[in-house]
């Protein structure tokens, strides 16, 4: 799926979540739909605007459970029937050869260097949670 937005951030929603340590491996798919509203504001903070796709993975998934890869607040939500570092890599390998950039939000060294070889930038959470909380733009 394109958008109109030049730039394209995919985010490693089960890396994020797990990036602060706030009781998520208690309800997973809770974190998870916490972590959807938080990025459904995301677009306000960003300049240019960029379409957001968030994968979704294993228990996660339930925060979207029949809202599979639909707009959510905003976002594009996949959940990924497998690996969900193998679906974020599918969806950078999708996108690769168009004009837009694209950023990978994920501190999981593994899958930087695989989307980093795609001709993704990847960034940390911290970069995405100081964007979600309007400190940088």
């Amino acid at each position: 799926m394109t958008d109109d937005r030049t730039a394209l951030i995919v985010v490693d929603a089960a890396n994020v979540v797990g990036s602060r340590p706030d009781g998520w491996w208690r309800d997973r798919a809770g974190a998870a739909r916490r972590l959807l509203v938080q990025l459904g504001a995301l677009d306000q903070h960003l300049d240019p605007p960029a379409e957001v796709v968030v994968v979704i993975e294993g228990a996660a998934k339930a925060a979207v459970a029949g809202e599979q890869d639909r707009k959510f607040d905003g976002l594009r939500v996949v959940s990924a029937d497998g690996s969900g570092d193998d679906t974020i890599v599918d969806v950078v390998a999708a996108e690769k050869d168009g004009d837009r950039a694209i950023t990978v939000v994920t501190a999981d060294r593994g899958l930087r260097a695989r989307v980093e070889a795609l001709g993704a930038v990847t960034v940390g959470p911290r970069w995405l949670f100081a964007r979600i909380d309007g400190e940088s733009s």
